[in-house]
C-alpha cells in the first residue's frame, strides 16, 4: 500500500448548492497488513441508515475548515482523538443522492479499540486491505442515477458486510491510488463511479 500516492494526489472539488460534509478514511497497520475501519450507521438515522460509511457528516458552522469537519465527526461517532490522525491528504468531492458533497480524507490512526456512539453508530469494524483488493468479494451492477443516468455500482463483501453506495465509490478511488487496483468495467455502463469522483 503506497500512501505516498494520496499525499502526491491533486484531488478535484466540487461547487454547487449541495451541503459541505467531509468523511475520514481511516488506516489502521497491524501485523496482519493494513485495516481500513467502517462504521454501519444506526437503522434510525434518515440518510442511509444501516449502511457502511467511513467516520463523517455534513459541516458545521464551527468548523474551521473540512479537515475539522472530519476530525470531529471522527471524534464524535468513534471517540478518535484529533491527535491520533496522521493526515495523508485527500481524494476528490463526491456528490451524494441525498444532496452531499463529502470530501474524503485518508488518515492512519492507531491500532485500538473504538467505541460508537449509540445515537449514529451502530458498530465499528477493521476491514482487511488484503480482502478489500480480492476480486473474488467485489461485484458490480448498473442501476439508473437520477442525476447521471446509468452508473455502475460496487459491492465490496467481507467478513459478513457490504460496502456499497458512496462509500464504494470513495473506495474504489483509495485502492486505485494506493494499490493500483482496476475495478472491472461495466460497457453497458454509461458512467463509472470514477466519473463521478471528477
Amino acid at each position: 500500500m503506497d500512501l505516498g500516492a494520496i499525499r502526491e494526489y491533486e484531488p478535484t472539488e466540487l461547487d454547487g448548492d449541495a451541503r459541505e460534509a467531509s468523511v475520514l478514511l481511516p488506516v489502521i497497520d497491524r501485523s496482519a497488513g493494513p485495516h481500513l475501519l467502517f462504521t454501519k450507521r444506526a437503522e434510525h438515522l434518515k440518510d442511509h441508515p444501516g449502511q457502511m460509511s467511513f467516520p463523517g457528516g455534513g459541516r458545521e458552522p464551527e468548523d474551521e475548515d473540512r479537515v475539522a469537519t472530519a476530525v470531529r465527526e471522527a471524534n464524535e461517532e468513534i471517540g478518535l482523538e484529533p491527535p491520533e490522525v496522521q493526515l495523508h491528504g485527500r481524494l476528490d468531492d463526491l456528490e451524494t443522492v441525498s444532496e452531499y458533497v463529502i470530501r474524503p480524507f485518508v488518515g492512519t490512526i492507531p491500532d485500538r479499540s473504538y467505541t460508537p456512539n449509540d445515537g449514529e453508530v451502530a458498530e465499528i469494524t477493521a476491514l482487511p486491505l488484503s480482502e478489500l483488493l480480492d476480486r473474488d468479494n467485489h461485484e458490480s451492477e448498473c442501476r439508473e442515477h437520477p442525476r447521471y443516468g446509468d452508473i455502475q455500482l460496487h459491492f465490496f463483501h467481507v467478513d459478513g458486510y457490504t460496502v456499497w453506495g458512496a462509500t464504494a465509490n470513495i473506495l474504489v478511488q483509495f485502492l486505485e491510488l494506493v494499490a493500483d487496483w482496476q475495478p472491472p468495467s461495466q460497457s453497458d455502463c454509461a458512467t463509472s463511479p470514477g466519473d463521478l469522483l471528477t
